[in-house]
């Protein structure tokens, strides 16, 4: 019989050189598997497992917009900025407008590819659950199949709010398939989270092992997704899913705060190395040898010159799912590095002060997010201010230049201004590829704003608001959405906040028409005025734009979303 042999390292394993904690998608195995032990025992089951892990990363590390490049860009916190020669593809996705860029109509196309070939991975795993032989063991059985369901739900749920209707394809197939109903679509979302946290066991992943087990969905992970998905799909669209009850995310959200034991970190700053305290820096050079070192209060994986280190001897306890980085991406197909960063610092120049290394100048700060926050205790770590960083920002190359940038993913450099990966060595060291910060997808203090929100009181918002000195407030949804809209800036998840606020996203249409009409930039170092046309946003409901290539290539049984 003709064997398809798959080279199994090719799916994980340049993910995440991670020396001193092990991380889970860090191996030197290299087993040559094919079609018919690839997915036959509990140990080769693992490996696919960490195939599929590694398809939901390169959402993020390969090429294409990705979720949180386009989170940011299209709330009202920032605006997509970037240089001023640049296409205005990204543009686009700030304002709503083709207009802009109107030849780009392939936006999210690698976005796709890298979602479907995702979903497609976990698909074959666990289509293969009834032909394992798992010896009984139904505890690794529910672990494994639990948490491939869990980032097939994670895929899923990413795709519905990017676009709304989207094939649903639940098993591994290259059938040419129309757009499905929404609503099918998070059947899918919430069947596979209820599978996930009723089957990983409460003990598979404990917070004792974190620096091992860090990246692993949890059965707590699952459930905070699930309450994530109930508000999302209630909020946009208005009504109740039968396949999850707010009784049920509610149960769920209090189960992880009640049996995680998860903390919030001590200092809010922290949990972001760009954010945190430098407490000391050195460069010593020995003959023709220099060697850089630093010191830092980062709660998270970070390298100090000597070798990897995890936090101040442990990862911070607010951690409940972390998307995992190394710094072995290349152009040779290795996909595992965060490639977003590198959008986020200024243009040409670093703020060696601050340790804000250059980069693309995406996502400078509205002056409304300025405005509103300036006062509040968060506002340094999730921002940094050109003039107060004593930087002189290369305006002449720079669009939408507000004078703030983003901080908490931003690349970062010595105060000579050589860039973090460079002086250690890390990786081929390219600007583009090996920034190594972990994206958390879901941390403890929206847990605790979820649960508020959810059980209707101030338990969860207060504690949050503790953290940083603030005074306890009543409990309203309004004073949740303020609380959400600080605490959880530019992390990728305000624009999915605005879009539930109110249905088809008029809530979001809104606040960015308020924030980014009339706002005041310097495009080129030249004053200028942003404009924001509410009927762009309204007309597509918050959605993006589904790729030209896919509709083309589906004999166009695709369609395009309404207003693009």
């Amino acid at each position: 019989m003709k064997r398809k042999h798959i080279l199994m390292s090719a799916l994980i394993l340049s993910a995440l050189t991670f020396t001193s904690c092990e991380d889970f998608l860090d191996t030197s195995s290299k087993t040559d598997m094919n079609s018919e032990t690839a997915y036959s025992t509990p140990g080769a089951a693992g490996l696919d497992l960490i195939g599929c892990y590694d398809g939901w990363q390169r959402t993020i590390s390969d090429e294409g917009v990705g979720m949180y490049l386009t989170a940011e860009f299209a709330s009202d916190q920032a605006f997509a900025g970037l240089g001023l020669s640049d296409a205005k593809n990204n543009n686009v996705l700030d304002q709503f407008d083709t207009g802009l860029a109107p030849s780009y109509n392939d936006m999210f196309n690698t976005d796709w590819v890298n979602y479907y070939k995702a979903i497609f991975r976990c698909n074959k795993l666990i289509q293969a659950d009834a032909t394992i032989n798992w010896n009984g063991d139904t505890k690794t059985e529910g672990r494994i199949m639990g948490e491939a369901r869990a980032i097939r739900a994670i895929l899923y749920f990413d795709l519905a709010r990017l676009f709304g209707d989207v094939p649903l394809l639940l098993v591994p197939t290259e059938e040419n398939v129309p757009r499905t109903p929404v609503k099918e679509v998070y059947q899918a979302i919430f069947d596979d989270l209820k599978y996930a946290a009723e089957n990983i066991p409460a003990d598979a992943y404990p917070l004792s092992d974190r620096n091992t087990n860090d990246g692993r969905i949890t059965k707590y992970a699952a459930e905070a997704l699930l309450a994530r998905a109930y508000l999302y799909y209630t909020g946009y669209y208005g009504e109740e899913h039968p396949a999850c009850s707010k009784a049920e995310a509610t149960a769920a959200i209090n189960d992880v705060v009640e049996n995680g034991g998860y903390e919030l970190e001590e200092n809010y700053k922290d949990f972001w190395m760009p954010s945190s305290d430098i407490t000391a820096e050195s460069k010593t050079v020995t003959g023709d040898v220099t060697k850089y070192n630093w010191q830092t209060t980062y709660a998270g994986k970070w390298y100090d010159g000597d070798g990897w280190k995890s936090g101040q001897g442990n990862l911070s306890k607010e951690i409940v799912l972390n998307m995992k980085f190394a710094v072995t991406q290349n152009y040779d197909g290795d996909g595992d590095g965060n490639t977003f960063s590198v959008y986020l610092g200024p243009r040409n120049r670093c703020a060696n002060d601050v340790h804000i290394a250059s980069g693309w100048g995406a996502c400078p700060v509205t002056p409304a997010f300025v405005e509103q926050y300036k006062n509040d205790p968060r506002f340094s770590a999730c921002v940094w201010s050109c003039q107060d960083a004593g930087f002189t920002a290369d305006e002449a190359d720079t669009y939408e230049y507000t004078g703030y940038y983003t901080r908490k993913y931003a690349p970062m450099c010595f105060s000579d201004g050589t860039r973090q990966e460079v002086g250690f060595k890390l990786g081929i060291a390219h600007q583009n590829l090996t920034y190594y910060q972990d994206y958390t997808i879901m941390r403890y203090a929206d847990v605790l704003l979820m649960h508020s929100e959810l059980n209707g009181n101030d338990w969860g918002l207060n504690k949050v608001r503790a953290r940083v000195g603030l005074e306890s407030v009543d409990y309203s949804i309004e004073n949740i959405r303020k609380e959400r809209a600080i605490e959880l800036a530019f992390e990728g998840v305000h624009y999915w906040d605005l879009m539930r606020y109110k249905k088809d996203g008029a809530y979001a249409a809104e606040a960015i028409a308020k924030a980014q009409n009339g706002a005041k930039v310097k495009n080129g170092g030249v004053d200028a005025t942003t404009k924001f046309v509410e009927s762009n946003f309204t007309s597509k409901k918050g959605l993006m734009q589904i790729p030209n290539t896919q509709i083309t290539l589906s004999g166009k049984v695709l369609t395009q979303n309404p207003g693009w």
